[in-house]
């Protein structure tokens, strides 16, 4: 089985590749990023002789093409996902090759499951599976474990948490883009916008992550879920960067404008608030607390089942890229042995067998806090 995965040589494509290179049915991980310096990689993958690093620009559509062409499945890692992953997942249909993504930014979701690309994978014979890393990926597929255990899903919340700690690259782009702007969520069966950065709330995470204030976040879940969970009402999730400060600064950042993509003149030149608050990301944590190396998890699924209604919580914690890289990599392998049969396009919730994703997931080192809690609803 042959890999190549789109940003490879960044952190979340590492944590991908350094699960391939284990797995005996894997003979070549190709890493494609722009940036092909080896130095980047860890040891473990220099040392492989199963990996490769060749040089792949997304916005070179017939390059990426044919870089593509020839192996049994595209990962892309390569963020933000709402300039990413329509690019990719493009070029891998045109291809011929089987599509996977840890896409978390809400916006590509519509595009990749417009009926152009949907009818052009099916037409192809194409898997374009969207979302298949920890946030989306991992709580689409435990929303599903507990919604077959349910007769009637009435709620589904998404709980995370990042320590900016983990933060690197692209990723301070899609940290600064979910909070911006009208972001949304399902609600009271409809899809609805709210403003990025509202509906504070606390949530309780595994140690040593604690209690954390939530935010709505743009996120791809209030999207995909209501497609495959029937009759849920509410679809929500929202997030945090701990420490504290860090969203503080934030929705101070955003509340005052600069976050803004609107360009504003500045000494006769032309200044995007956005780009440079971004730059400025680069540098604002240093010196200051960075919080633990550490990300959470929390799911929570309310529905009824018989006489009683029934609430379904899971919990995670661990490090991001590894968290981000197992569920992508477990996918992979999952759709070249036959356990992914959808053609077009799908999210998790839609195509992976929970039993199967999990049992390989907690085989990998994984560890899920589950409680189940149930509430009679007949009168005495």
């Amino acid at each position: 089985m042959q890999v190549i995965v789109v940003g490879g040589a960044g952190t979340m494509g590492q944590g991908v590749a350094r699960d391939l290179i284990k797995q005996d049915k894997i003979t070549k991980v190709t890493l494609g990023d722009i940036v092909t310096d080896p130095n980047r990689l860890q040891e473990k993958l220099r040392a492989s002789d199963k990996v490769s690093l060749i040089k792949i620009d997304v916005n070179d559509h017939d390059g990426l093409v044919e870089a593509i062409k020839g192996n049994d499945v595209v990962i892309n890692t390569a963020g933000p996902f709402y300039k990413t992953a329509v690019a990719v997942a493009r070029a891998a249909v045109e291809a011929g090759v089987n599509y996977i993504d840890i896409c978390d930014d809400y916006e590509a979701v519509p595009i990749l499951f417009s009926s152009d690309i949907d009818e052009a994978a099916k037409k192809a014979g194409v898997t374009v599976l969207t979302g298949m890393g920890s946030d989306p990926g991992t709580n689409n597929v435990l929303v599903r474990w507990y919604a077959d255990k349910l007769d009637q899903v009435e709620e589904i919340k998404l709980f995370w948490v990042v320590s900016i700690a983990e933060l690197h690259g692209a990723a301070w782009d899609h940290s600064l883009h979910m909070v911006t702007g009208e972001l949304p969520q399902y609600i009271d069966g409809k899809l609805v916008h709210v403003e990025g950065g509202t509906g504070e709330e606390t949530a309780t995470f595994l140690d040593p992550l604690g209690t954390c204030v939530m935010r709505y976040v743009g996120h791809p879940q209030p999207i995909t879920i209501p497609k495959y969970i029937e009759g849920v009402k509410n679809v929500i999730i929202k997030g945090a960067l701990i420490p504290t400060w860090v969203d503080e600064l934030i929705k101070e950042q955003r509340d005052t404008g600069f976050l803004s993509t609107e360009p504003v003149e500045v000494k006769g030149t032309k200044v995007v608030p956005y780009d440079l608050t971004l730059k400025m990301w680069e540098k604002i944590p240093e010196g200051r607390d960075n919080g633990p190396q550490a990300s959470g998890l929390k799911v929570i699924v309310k529905g009824i089942r018989g006489d009683n209604r029934v609430t379904y919580t899971a919990d995670m914690v661990g490090r991001m890229a590894p968290g981000t890289g197992l569920p992508a990599s477990i996918a992979a392998l999952m759709m070249d042995d036959g356990y992914v049969t959808v053609k077009g396009v799908v999210a998790p919730e839609g195509c992976i067998d929970p039993e199967k994703f999990l049992s390989e997931f907690i085989k990998r080192g994984a560890r899920i806090h589950q409680t189940e809690t149930v509430e009679s609803l007949l009168k005495v």
